[in-house]
């Protein structure tokens, strides 16, 4: 859904609050507190009062959405916005896109990857799917000093490992320890891989050698050829430059305590790029249905 559609479909606050109960509560007002639906509308405010604990609430109550003092078409275009940013959206873009302060922008940006999160998805990934690890960091300034800084498995950058299934779903999460043994590799697959109904296709990276004593595993050498016949990573490669392009290009920094969260961005984004109503679906995640 893009911009334009956001300014025809929801025009007013009224048809935004309108929009959210319908896909919470399906014309049935919930109690966010106690799920109690003997609520009482309350006169002149969108609010109801819960006759059985005796509170107030919105539509908008535990959701991303809550304590917000922006009008909810904002919200909405910066969905919009964010999930039609194939490389992300800076949240200075998304500030003077939405004609708000940048920390506001931040902070919109933040509670909407928590629609976003991973956890979501908690299906195996089968068939054909690839694994490989990237490395995500700045170049360190010139002038700094200190020792040339080393590329690939030997770099300071933080490490992240991914699989993906191809033509299907990607799953990528940070490694913090910094720990790529075979044991560590051999344990992320097994956790986000179906290792009966899979074969993984890989680089030629010594961490990879325990996999093949519980699935089916081929490696291609990157230093003979990149691709042999379906052995290749290029499906995971492709996500990494996607990712690497969003950080350097869009983002420029990224923390690696938030670099989480931007993962899950990226990982949704791919795994829902042919997805239809891929907004209704994140604005149903937004208020935890």
């Amino acid at each position: 859904m893009n911009i334009t559609t956001i300014f025809k479909d929801f025009p007013t606050q009224e048809s935004c609050v309108d929009h959210l109960e319908k896909v919470r509560w399906h014309g049935k007002p919930t109690c966010p507190y106690c799920n109690s639906q003997k609520t009482t509308p309350t006169i002149g405010e969108r609010r109801y009062h819960c006759n059985r604990c005796n509170t107030s609430f919105s539509v908008t109550v535990g959701t991303i959405f809550h304590h917000t003092h922006l009008p909810l078409q904002k919200w909405f275009l910066a969905v919009s916005l964010i999930l039609n940013a194939k490389k992300g959206l800076s949240s200075r873009q998304l500030a003077r896109d939405l004609d708000v302060h940048r920390n506001t922008a931040w902070r919109i940006s933040m509670q909407i990857r928590k629609a976003m999160m991973q956890s979501q998805q908690r299906e195996l990934l089968t068939g054909l799917v690839e694994a490989d690890e990237t490395y995500v960091g700045g170049k360190p300034r010139k002038g700094s000093g200190g020792e040339k800084p080393k590329r690939g498995r030997g770099t300071k950058k933080t490490p992240v490992f991914g699989v993906v299934e191809r033509g299907g779903n990607v799953k990528a999460e940070v490694i913090r320890d910094h720990d790529l043994s075979s044991k560590k590799i051999s344990a992320l697959v097994r956790r986000h891989v179906d290792v009966e109904n899979a074969l993984l296709y890989t680089d030629e990276f010594k961490g990879y050698v325990g996999i093949k004593k519980f699935m089916e595993h081929k490696t291609v050498d990157h230093q003979v050829w990149y691709v042999d016949g379906d052995i290749h990573t290029n499906s995971i490669e492709s996500f990494w430059a996607i990712l690497k392009r969003g950080i350097v290009g869009q983002f420029h920094k990224v923390s690696v305590r938030y670099l989480p969260k931007y993962l899950d961005e990226f990982c949704y984004r791919y795994n829902h790029r042919r997805t239809e109503g891929v907004f209704d679906l994140t604005i149903a995640l937004a208020v935890g249905v």
